[in-house]
């Protein structure tokens, strides 16, 4: 008897267009949660007196490609922006704005046209084949920002998602 794989839920909103400006929170984890992009050194405990808020983040190899995919995007597409990332060990996080341009196509986005998935499939096929491997799990998670305060909000749980890292289940 063959076993019945199970069914992995859709987590994109129906009928969304995922091409409409705004901005997106996307969180891309690595394979099986492995820590190799970064090491994150100098986070301490804050309840400990030699504790000052220092980090460092030293990229691996596959940290670095993935950097320079990233930097890349603000200068390869002109309707799509990454306003601030940070590359942590077993994922990446992104603030990605969505600016349309006149002159585009006109036909309703589909999950194969849209920008977001666009955008992140690109990614992760070119870090891929850069890193000989295949280092990311299947789907990646994405947030719709609403409104200026969830923008900032996002903002500083990215710029403190490093000094966390010790708070993290896979740590």
């Amino acid at each position: 008897m063959k076993k019945e794989l199970p069914k992995r839920k859709n987590i994109r909103i129906p009928e969304y267009d995922y091409s409409q400006n705004g901005y997106y929170f996307i969180t891309i984890c690595t394979k099986n949660k492995e820590k190799i992009l970064s090491i994150i050194v100098g986070v301490g405990v804050p309840d400990d007196p030699s504790y000052n808020n220092e980090y460092e983040i030293r990229l691996t190899m596959f940290g670095l490609i993935a950097e320079k995919f990233i930097n890349s995007i603000n200068n390869t597409y002109k309707d799509i922006k990454i306003d601030n990332y940070v590359i942590m060990p077993n994922h990446i996080h992104m603030i990605c704005g969505i600016e349309k341009y006149e002159g585009g196509s006109s036909r309703t986005p589909t999950p194969t046209n849209a920008k977001i998935p666009f955008l992140i499939s690109t990614f992760k096929r070119l870090t891929n084949k850069k890193c000989n491997q295949f280092i990311w799990q299947r789907n990646y998670y994405e947030h719709i920002i609403r409104n200026e305060k969830e923008y900032i909000r996002i903002l500083e749980y990215i710029e403190y998602n490093p000094l966390n890292w010790i708070y993290d289940k896979y740590y």
